[in-house]
Protein backbone atom coordinates (compact mmCIF):
# COMPACT_ATOMS: atom_id res chain seq x y z
CA UNK A 1 0.00 0.00 0.00
CA UNK A 2 1.50 3.60 -0.84
CA UNK A 3 2.63 5.91 1.97
CA UNK A 4 1.21 9.45 0.90
CA UNK A 5 2.73 12.61 2.91
CA UNK A 6 0.56 15.69 2.55
CA UNK A 7 1.17 18.83 3.84
CA UNK A 8 -0.61 21.48 4.14
CA UNK A 9 -3.50 18.84 5.45
CA UNK A 10 -4.68 21.80 8.28
CA UNK A 11 -5.48 24.33 5.83
CA UNK A 12 -9.09 24.69 3.56
CA UNK A 13 -7.91 21.99 1.06
CA UNK A 14 -7.03 20.07 3.34
CA UNK A 15 -9.98 20.41 5.34
CA UNK A 16 -11.88 19.06 2.52
CA UNK A 17 -10.04 16.25 0.54
CA UNK A 18 -8.30 15.15 4.02
CA UNK A 19 -11.32 12.30 4.70
CA UNK A 20 -11.04 10.99 1.14
CA UNK A 21 -7.50 10.68 0.79
CA UNK A 22 -8.01 8.47 3.91
CA UNK A 23 -10.10 6.45 2.35
CA UNK A 24 -8.20 6.11 -1.02
CA UNK A 25 -4.76 5.42 1.04
CA UNK A 26 -4.60 3.87 3.95
CA UNK A 27 -1.25 5.24 4.64
CA UNK A 28 -1.58 9.41 5.07
CA UNK A 29 0.73 11.44 7.16
CA UNK A 30 -0.29 14.82 7.36
CA UNK A 31 2.63 17.57 7.71
CA UNK A 32 2.13 21.42 9.30
CA UNK A 33 2.27 23.78 11.89
CA UNK A 34 -0.72 22.58 13.44
CA UNK A 35 -0.46 19.72 16.58
CA UNK A 36 -3.24 18.54 14.48
CA UNK A 37 -0.77 17.21 12.34
CA UNK A 38 1.19 13.96 12.11
CA UNK A 39 4.06 15.84 11.73
CA UNK A 40 4.10 19.26 13.44
CA UNK A 41 6.75 21.62 11.75
CA UNK A 42 7.14 25.09 10.19
CA UNK A 43 8.42 24.34 6.80
CA UNK A 44 9.92 28.17 6.43
CA UNK A 45 12.25 27.89 9.44
CA UNK A 46 13.38 24.54 9.07
CA UNK A 47 14.46 21.45 7.72
CA UNK A 48 11.53 18.76 8.99
CA UNK A 49 12.61 15.11 10.29
CA UNK A 50 10.48 12.71 8.59
CA UNK A 51 10.31 9.23 9.97
CA UNK A 52 10.32 7.40 6.64
CA UNK A 53 10.55 7.12 2.57
CA UNK A 54 6.81 7.80 1.29
CA UNK A 55 5.82 6.93 -2.25
CA UNK A 56 3.61 10.50 -3.02
CA UNK A 57 4.05 13.48 -1.77
CA UNK A 58 1.25 15.76 -1.80
CA UNK A 59 2.35 19.43 -1.35
CA UNK A 60 -0.37 21.78 -0.96
CA UNK A 61 1.13 23.75 1.74
CA UNK A 62 1.12 26.98 0.66
CA UNK A 63 0.16 31.09 1.42
CA UNK A 64 -2.43 32.56 -0.71
CA UNK A 65 -5.72 34.55 -0.70
CA UNK A 66 -3.86 37.64 1.25
CA UNK A 67 -2.99 41.39 0.20
CA UNK A 68 0.55 42.04 1.13
CA UNK A 69 0.69 45.63 2.90
CA UNK A 70 4.45 45.66 4.08
CA UNK A 71 7.49 44.47 2.59
CA UNK A 72 7.38 41.64 5.70
CA UNK A 73 4.03 40.44 3.98
CA UNK A 74 5.37 40.21 0.74
CA UNK A 75 8.18 38.09 2.18
CA UNK A 76 6.31 36.06 3.33
CA UNK A 77 4.97 34.64 0.04
CA UNK A 78 8.31 33.11 -0.38
CA UNK A 79 9.09 31.88 2.83
CA UNK A 80 5.84 29.52 2.67
CA UNK A 81 5.73 28.84 -0.55
CA UNK A 82 9.49 28.85 -1.96
CA UNK A 83 11.74 28.16 1.24
CA UNK A 84 9.27 25.65 2.72
CA UNK A 85 9.36 23.90 -0.56
CA UNK A 86 13.06 23.59 -1.05
CA UNK A 87 13.31 22.57 2.78
CA UNK A 88 10.24 19.76 2.22
CA UNK A 89 12.76 18.17 -0.74
CA UNK A 90 15.95 18.37 1.53
CA UNK A 91 14.25 16.54 4.03
CA UNK A 92 12.74 14.10 1.64
CA UNK A 93 16.51 13.56 0.02
CA UNK A 94 17.23 12.32 4.04
CA UNK A 95 14.71 9.22 3.87
CA UNK A 96 14.71 8.62 0.10
CA UNK A 97 13.33 10.56 -2.58
CA UNK A 98 9.45 9.60 -3.57
CA UNK A 99 8.45 8.31 -6.75
CA UNK A 100 5.48 10.48 -7.41
CA UNK A 101 5.35 14.19 -6.11
CA UNK A 102 2.30 16.09 -6.92
CA UNK A 103 2.68 20.29 -6.45
CA UNK A 104 -0.53 22.46 -5.48
CA UNK A 105 0.26 25.50 -7.62
CA UNK A 106 -2.56 28.45 -8.95
CA UNK A 107 -3.57 29.71 -12.37
CA UNK A 108 -2.35 33.19 -11.00
CA UNK A 109 0.85 31.63 -12.48
CA UNK A 110 -0.17 33.17 -15.79
CA UNK A 111 -0.68 36.81 -14.26
CA UNK A 112 -4.23 37.13 -16.00
CA UNK A 113 -6.86 39.34 -14.98
CA UNK A 114 -8.83 38.69 -17.91
CA UNK A 115 -9.35 35.96 -20.63
CA UNK A 116 -11.12 32.99 -21.86
CA UNK A 117 -10.19 29.42 -21.71
CA UNK A 118 -6.28 30.16 -20.85
CA UNK A 119 -4.24 26.53 -21.50
CA UNK A 120 -1.29 25.68 -20.47
CA UNK A 121 0.82 27.29 -22.77
CA UNK A 122 -0.39 30.14 -21.75
CA UNK A 123 3.44 32.42 -20.38
CA UNK A 124 4.03 32.44 -16.37
CA UNK A 125 3.49 36.49 -16.45
CA UNK A 126 2.37 36.48 -12.97
CA UNK A 127 3.79 38.83 -11.33
CA UNK A 128 2.28 39.11 -7.33
CA UNK A 129 4.17 37.63 -4.70
CA UNK A 130 1.72 34.95 -4.77
CA UNK A 131 2.07 34.38 -8.71
CA UNK A 132 5.92 34.73 -8.34
CA UNK A 133 6.25 32.65 -5.26
CA UNK A 134 4.67 29.56 -6.84
CA UNK A 135 6.55 30.24 -10.48
CA UNK A 136 9.59 29.59 -8.07
CA UNK A 137 8.49 27.08 -6.62
CA UNK A 138 7.51 25.49 -9.36
CA UNK A 139 10.55 25.80 -11.18
CA UNK A 140 12.75 24.58 -8.31
CA UNK A 141 10.59 21.63 -8.70
CA UNK A 142 10.76 20.88 -11.88
CA UNK A 143 14.73 20.88 -11.91
CA UNK A 144 14.69 18.48 -8.34
CA UNK A 145 12.53 15.84 -9.68
CA UNK A 146 14.04 15.94 -12.74
CA UNK A 147 17.91 15.27 -10.68
CA UNK A 148 16.27 12.53 -8.36
CA UNK A 149 14.07 11.05 -11.29
CA UNK A 150 10.57 11.84 -9.52
CA UNK A 151 7.94 12.27 -11.38
CA UNK A 152 6.20 15.98 -11.11
CA UNK A 153 2.69 16.70 -11.42
CA UNK A 154 2.27 20.20 -11.25
CA UNK A 155 -1.93 20.89 -10.78
CA UNK A 156 -2.89 24.44 -11.50
CA UNK A 157 -6.72 24.82 -9.73
CA UNK A 158 -8.80 27.71 -9.85
CA UNK A 159 -11.07 29.40 -7.44
CA UNK A 160 -11.75 26.51 -5.21
CA UNK A 161 -14.74 26.11 -3.90
CA UNK A 162 -15.54 23.57 -0.65
CA UNK A 163 -16.61 24.18 2.65
CA UNK A 164 -15.72 27.62 4.25
CA UNK A 165 -14.02 28.60 1.05
CA UNK A 166 -11.33 31.60 0.75
CA UNK A 167 -11.06 34.12 -1.54
CA UNK A 168 -13.57 36.02 -3.62
CA UNK A 169 -16.48 33.06 -3.21
CA UNK A 170 -16.25 33.00 0.69
CA UNK A 171 -16.71 36.94 0.86
CA UNK A 172 -19.57 36.06 -1.69
CA UNK A 173 -21.25 33.72 1.22
CA UNK A 174 -20.80 36.02 3.71
CA UNK A 175 -22.26 38.92 1.71
CA UNK A 176 -25.48 37.21 0.77
CA UNK A 177 -25.92 35.68 4.80
CA UNK A 178 -25.43 39.70 5.71
CA UNK A 179 -28.36 40.84 3.16
CA UNK A 180 -25.79 43.21 1.36
CA UNK A 181 -23.99 41.43 -1.52
CA UNK A 182 -25.00 42.65 -4.88
CA UNK A 183 -24.58 41.38 -8.73
CA UNK A 184 -23.26 44.25 -11.34
CA UNK A 185 -24.77 44.59 -14.22
CA UNK A 186 -26.25 41.27 -13.87
CA UNK A 187 -23.36 39.07 -12.68
CA UNK A 188 -23.31 37.76 -16.41
CA UNK A 189 -18.94 37.68 -15.71
CA UNK A 190 -17.77 34.05 -15.28
CA UNK A 191 -14.96 32.61 -13.32
CA UNK A 192 -13.31 29.20 -13.42
CA UNK A 193 -14.37 27.44 -10.34
CA UNK A 194 -13.38 23.77 -9.04
CA UNK A 195 -14.84 21.52 -6.21
CA UNK A 196 -11.90 21.22 -3.71
CA UNK A 197 -12.69 17.47 -4.07
CA UNK A 198 -11.85 16.69 -7.35
CA UNK A 199 -7.90 17.50 -6.38
CA UNK A 200 -8.10 13.70 -3.96
CA UNK A 201 -10.38 12.79 -7.50
CA UNK A 202 -7.14 13.67 -9.74
CA UNK A 203 -4.34 12.33 -7.21
CA UNK A 204 -4.71 8.55 -8.30
CA UNK A 205 -4.46 9.61 -12.15
CA UNK A 206 -1.77 11.18 -11.75
CA UNK A 207 0.53 8.63 -9.46
CA UNK A 208 4.07 8.26 -11.45
CA UNK A 209 2.80 9.77 -14.30
CA UNK A 210 3.50 13.78 -13.75
CA UNK A 211 2.97 16.49 -16.15
CA UNK A 212 1.39 20.48 -15.95
CA UNK A 213 -2.28 20.78 -15.37
CA UNK A 214 -5.29 22.85 -15.20
CA UNK A 215 -8.03 22.15 -13.16
CA UNK A 216 -11.56 23.12 -12.99
CA UNK A 217 -15.10 22.69 -14.10
CA UNK A 218 -15.69 22.26 -17.76
CA UNK A 219 -18.78 24.63 -17.30
CA UNK A 220 -18.09 28.13 -16.53
CA UNK A 221 -20.73 29.57 -13.90
CA UNK A 222 -21.22 33.24 -13.44
CA UNK A 223 -21.51 35.14 -10.51
CA UNK A 224 -25.17 35.62 -11.04
CA UNK A 225 -25.94 31.80 -10.84
CA UNK A 226 -23.40 31.06 -8.10
CA UNK A 227 -25.08 33.79 -6.07
CA UNK A 228 -28.79 32.37 -6.75
CA UNK A 229 -27.70 28.85 -5.72
CA UNK A 230 -25.51 30.53 -2.84
CA UNK A 231 -28.78 32.22 -1.94
CA UNK A 232 -31.61 29.94 -2.03
CA UNK A 233 -29.00 27.29 0.15
CA UNK A 234 -28.98 29.88 2.55
CA UNK A 235 -32.73 30.68 2.29
CA UNK A 236 -31.76 34.29 1.47
CA UNK A 237 -33.52 36.63 -1.39
CA UNK A 238 -32.13 36.20 -4.76
CA UNK A 239 -29.42 39.26 -4.61
CA UNK A 240 -30.33 42.33 -6.07
CA UNK A 241 -27.96 43.83 -9.25
CA UNK A 242 -27.15 46.86 -9.86
CA UNK A 243 -25.79 48.96 -13.24
CA UNK A 244 -22.44 49.41 -13.53
CA UNK A 245 -22.12 52.91 -13.05
CA UNK A 246 -23.65 52.67 -9.91
CA UNK A 247 -20.87 50.01 -8.70
CA UNK A 248 -17.90 52.33 -9.82
CA UNK A 249 -19.37 55.29 -7.80
CA UNK A 250 -19.44 53.11 -4.89
CA UNK A 251 -15.52 51.53 -5.58
CA UNK A 252 -14.47 55.36 -5.63
CA UNK A 253 -15.58 55.75 -2.21
CA UNK A 254 -14.22 52.68 -1.24
CA UNK A 255 -10.88 53.94 -2.90
CA UNK A 256 -11.10 56.71 -0.57
CA UNK A 257 -12.85 55.36 2.55
CA UNK A 258 -9.85 52.27 2.47
CA UNK A 259 -10.43 48.73 3.78
CA UNK A 260 -13.58 49.35 5.75
CA UNK A 261 -15.35 49.74 2.82
CA UNK A 262 -16.90 46.31 0.97
CA UNK A 263 -15.83 47.10 -2.58
CA UNK A 264 -12.93 49.44 -4.61
CA UNK A 265 -11.98 50.18 -8.15
CA UNK A 266 -9.08 46.66 -8.13
CA UNK A 267 -11.53 44.90 -6.68
CA UNK A 268 -14.18 45.65 -8.89
CA UNK A 269 -12.00 45.24 -12.02
CA UNK A 270 -11.85 41.80 -10.65
CA UNK A 271 -15.32 40.93 -10.46
CA UNK A 272 -16.53 42.63 -13.84
CA UNK A 273 -13.68 40.56 -15.76
CA UNK A 274 -14.23 37.22 -16.95
CA UNK A 275 -10.99 34.93 -16.78
CA UNK A 276 -11.93 31.29 -17.14
CA UNK A 277 -9.47 28.08 -17.55
CA UNK A 278 -9.28 24.82 -20.01
CA UNK A 279 -9.44 21.69 -17.71
CA UNK A 280 -9.11 20.07 -21.32
CA UNK A 281 -5.51 18.76 -21.21
CA UNK A 282 -6.65 17.01 -17.24
CA UNK A 283 -9.24 15.38 -18.92
CA UNK A 284 -7.67 14.03 -22.79
CA UNK A 285 -4.36 12.94 -21.03
CA UNK A 286 -5.97 11.61 -17.61
CA UNK A 287 -9.25 10.63 -18.11
CA UNK A 288 -10.48 12.90 -15.60
CA UNK A 289 -14.24 14.08 -15.08
CA UNK A 290 -14.34 17.27 -13.19
CA UNK A 291 -17.54 17.56 -10.45
CA UNK A 292 -20.26 20.19 -12.03
CA UNK A 293 -19.74 22.76 -9.35
CA UNK A 294 -23.57 23.97 -9.80
CA UNK A 295 -25.00 20.84 -9.38
CA UNK A 296 -22.56 19.79 -6.06
CA UNK A 297 -21.53 23.24 -4.44
CA UNK A 298 -23.58 23.48 -1.07
CA UNK A 299 -23.47 25.24 1.82
CA UNK A 300 -23.11 24.63 5.55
Amino acid sequence: MPKLLFTGASGFLGANILPILRRKYELVTTLGHLPADDITVDLTKCVPTLPCKYDIVLHAAGKAHVVPKSPEEEKAFYDVNFEGTKNLCTALEKVGTPNTLIFISTVAVYGCEAGEMIDETHPLNGTTPYAKSKIMAEKYLEDWCRKFNVALTILRPSLLAGVNPPGNLGDMIRGIKKGFYLNIAGGKVCKSILMADDIANIIPLVENKGGIYNVCDTDQPTFGQLSVLIAGQLGKRKPLSIPYWLAKCLALVGDMVGNRFPINSTRLDKITKSLTFSSQKAIDELGWSPMKVLETLHID
